[in-house]
């Protein structure tokens, strides 16, 4: 079976190129230069050295090169000149346009989704993670058998995009990788149900589950660390976290949560990764509460959200608004002028926190805006419980939030937090207790 990881790995720190083409649009969200910025962030992330970086107009998508004539001498000069192997191209690019620039540079290249794909490889840590990457990863390759290696031979071994000799008998190829596919999915379709069977556990303990979301980079991992005290990889990269951490976290109240740290959104991501990695995503789709986790400071903040909203939408979540708290972070990178108008936002908007995860400032909001989404549908009721009654005061602990109790000789006097459903079930179950 292909390794998603090793596959990933890429020789010492391979010359690359990294280009953004792009067509002038009107309302574009994003500035070609942060997207060139991007692109560069994702090659670093491989351990790519970007030697160079440029921007290409693009008037029209050429069929056979995407990019003109002129554009594809000039940067075959600039390959030779500084001896780059990888150029990656920040734009989709077909099997025979990467085919055609491949034999024009005499050099690797990768395209958008083949360089996400990539880095997912590198990092996927868990089983079902290199199930899936393995899967999409196959797909992928499944649409590129047209391209010829034969003058590539010289890199490394592996089954990643940026090395290996190509494939050069596509029918058997073609099959080869079907029977893998299904093997994968297969193998993937009993780690699901796994998962799921662990879930169900889950739900069977009264912690609700709140799931941590947003953009790749925006600091989720930093957060999830704070909140639980746990050591998952934070660092300032794009996709550090991919496989799904839980933590239990106490809230201010004394309440239990399950915390969950996610993969990062992307712009673009390729359509292949968000079916792939479904099953992990569903840790979204189970929760109880989103903290949509934005880097306010970053100048495509806007932008970003949008991608985020696009992929939970996907998901099935719609704008996700009415289970959703959206987490402006790292503030501590702002100007104190627009760290005011921030704050001033933030008071007059219950859905909005305003924080920074790496200096602690404003997380003790946060943690009581959680408390209190999730309280907003509790009642507090009085109940007296014979002490005999170990059952339902076990009970009431382990589905409820025991605000105060106080015994006497034969009961229990307590005031409890229930959700409504678990109210009308202890009422149920536990009749004469009321």
């Amino acid at each position: 079976m292909m390794n998603g990881a090793a596959g990933g790995a890429v020789n010492s720190r391979e010359r690359a190129l990294v280009l953004h083409p792009y067509k002038k649009a009107d309302g574009a969200t994003r500035s070609v230069e942060s997207c060139l910025d991007e692109a560069v962030g994702l090659a670093q992330a491989i351990d790519l050295d970007v030697v160079c970086a440029e921007t290409v107009r693009l008037q029209r998508a050429r069929p056979g090169t995407l990019l003109g004539p002129g554009a594809v001498d000039t940067f075959q000069t600039i390959i030779a000149e500084e001896e780059i192997t990888v150029v990656v191209i920040d734009f989709p690019v077909s099997p025979v346009q990467q085919r055609n620039l491949e034999k024009a540079w005499n050099c690797k290249v990768i395209d958008r989704t083949g360089l996400i794909l990539e880095i997912f490889g590198a990092r996927a840590r868990t089983r079902e993670g290199r199930l899936q990457v393995d899967l999409a990863h196959l797909s992928y390759q499944r649409s590129r058998l047209v391209r010829s290696w034969t003058h590539l031979e010289r890199q490394r071994g592996g089954s990643g995009f940026l090395g290996g000799p190509g494939e050069t008998q596509i029918e058997s190829d073609r099959r080869q990788i079907d029977e893998r596919i299904t093997r994968i999915k297969r193998e993937l379709s009993r780690v699901v149900r796994t998962r799921d069977l662990h879930r169900q556990s889950r739900k069977r303990v009264p912690y609700p589950v709140v799931a941590l979301v947003g953009y790749t980079n925006a600091g989720k991992s930093t957060l999830f660390n704070l909140l639980s005290g746990a050591d998952v990889t934070a660092q300032d990269q794009l996709f550090a976290t991919l496989d799904p951490t839980m933590r239990a976290v106490t809230l201010p109240s004394g309440r239990t949560i399950i915390l969950s740290d996610t993969v990062g959104f992307v712009s673009s991501l390729p359509t292949t990764l968000v079916a792939a990695f479904r099953a992990t995503l569903e840790e979204v789709l189970e929760a109880d509460l989103i903290l949509h986790v934005r880097d306010i400071a970053h100048p495509d903040t806007l932008a970003q959200r949008e991608d985020v909203h696009s992929v939970l939408a996907e998901l099935g979540l719609g704008d996700g608004s009415d289970s959703m708290l959206e987490v402006l972070n790292k503030i501590d990178l702002l100007e104190p002028e627009a760290r005011t108008a921030l704050a001033l936002q933030a008071n007059r908007d219950d859905d909005v926190i305003a924080l920074s995860a790496v200096a602690g400032e404003g997380v003790p909001t946060l943690l009581e805006a959680i408390d209190d989404r999730l309280n907003a549908d509790r009642q507090v009721v009085d109940l007296s419980v014979s002490l005999a009654d170990g059952e339902a005061i076990a009970w009431l602990y382990q589905r409820g939030e025991v605000l105060s109790r106080r015994d006497d000789e034969v009961m229990a006097h307590m005031r409890v937090g229930l959700d409504a459903a678990d109210a009308a079930r202890f009422g149920h179950l536990f009749a004469d207790h009321r």
